[in-house]
């Protein structure tokens, strides 16, 4: 039986091999009660962590059902959002987006059902597209029943911050509003709600990516995002799964099938809470790495970078062999509870 006062995530992972517990679902109150230290490790206790598992996901057997939840972290990977585009009486290009925060339960891993906020009912939310000195407009619904905003990483005025008292403000359920700028400057930036308790806001699921493409364009490329971050599911401020585009292990069967010798761009943004960093690491190769994507000239060259929560960036590799390759945090303890991936190179 496994002791319940002052278990911790690190304590819980040398429980692993504790046998027999059945999916949980997660509620808000459950939050750092003792009944939701026995959910966590009934939840890790059934399938060992990978322990012995090459695999190294042997903890969450099964699959998640993406229909259920409404989203795919596969179709995430590749879905550019490029709105609905029309022109201003200057002949310049407006794009168009309709945003809405909903609350729903998502299951995070087989078995593990987590209670999010999200917008437009997916995790991470849609990833908006445009193009440099386009404008953007953006309407946002709140039908959660929680007050939110939108905050969009970029250059734009200040009543369009997405902050509490500034602007549009806080938006309050069953209310709407606008935000409306130019798309700049180009690179791969962020969109996150802006209410307190900021940290719940974002742990809760609300946040995606938002990518501007310089004027010229950038090589054609088989083009993907990934926003890594976790999921607090007994809320006492320590993630117990960590993913990127919502789902632990999400990536590992089926892995992403990519083609040797071709460009592989990846824009990668950090929204982990509750973690002072996450990172990528790529087996087998190295890659460029942009900071931000706001320059056209690489700033590293290596095969691990480190982001702090908010910081993004843009990596680009071609892989010379075929095969299967993993990719993953350089934080162990991050790739065990479901951090990690393969490329399958064809």
């Amino acid at each position: 039986m496994l002791p319940v006062a002052g278990l911790t995530r690190r304590k819980l992972l040398a429980w692993l091999p504790a046998a027999g517990a059945a999916g949980v679902v997660v509620t808000e109150a459950l939050a750092g009660s003792d009944t939701g230290r026995v959910a966590r490790a009934a939840r890790h206790s059934a399938g060992g962590h990978g322990r012995g598992d090459a695999a190294g996901h042997a903890a969450f057997r099964g699959k998640v059902d993406a229909d259920r939840n409404g989203f795919d972290p596969h179709r995430v990977l590749r879905d550019f959002d490029w709105g609905k585009t029309t022109r201003l009486p200057s002949g310049r290009v407006l794009r168009q987006w309709e945003l809405v925060a909903t609350d729903r339960d998502v299951e995070v891993a087989p078995g593990v059902t987590f209670p999010a906020w999200t917008y437009n009912g997916r995790i991470p939310g849609p990833t908006i597209r445009a193009r440099e000195g386009e404008r953007l407009r953006i309407r946002f619904a709140n039908g959660s029943r929680h007050p939110h905003t939108i905050h969009f990483h970029g250059i734009h005025a200040a009543a369009m911050d997405g902050v509490p008292g500034v602007g549009a403000g806080q938006i309050e359920p069953g209310q709407s509003t606008t935000y409306e700028f130019d798309a700049e400057p180009f690179g791969m930036h962020l969109y996150h709600c802006h209410v307190r308790p900021l940290a719940e806001h974002i742990a809760k699921g609300l946040y995606g990516a938002f990518i501007v493409d310089p004027k010229d364009g950038r090589e054609d490329a088989d083009e993907m995002v990934m926003v890594m971050h976790g999921f607090d599911t007994n809320f006492d401020r320590e993630n117990e799964i960590y993913a990127v585009n919502g789902i632990g292990f999400a990536y590992m069967d089926p892995p992403i099938r990519v083609k040797r010798g071709e460009l592989v761009r990846l824009y990668l943004g950090n929204m982990t809470e509750f973690d002072p960093v996450n990172s990528y690491h790529l087996h087998g190769n190295f890659f460029d790495y942009y900071p931000t994507g706001t320059s056209l000239r690489p700033a590293e060259y290596t095969d691990t970078i480190m982001q702090c929560q908010g910081q993004r960036g843009i990596l680009e590799w071609r892989f010379p062999d075929t095969g299967r390759f993993m990719f993953h945090a350089h934080q162990s303890e991050f790739t065990e509870l479901g951090w990690q991936g393969f490329f399958e190179v064809v």
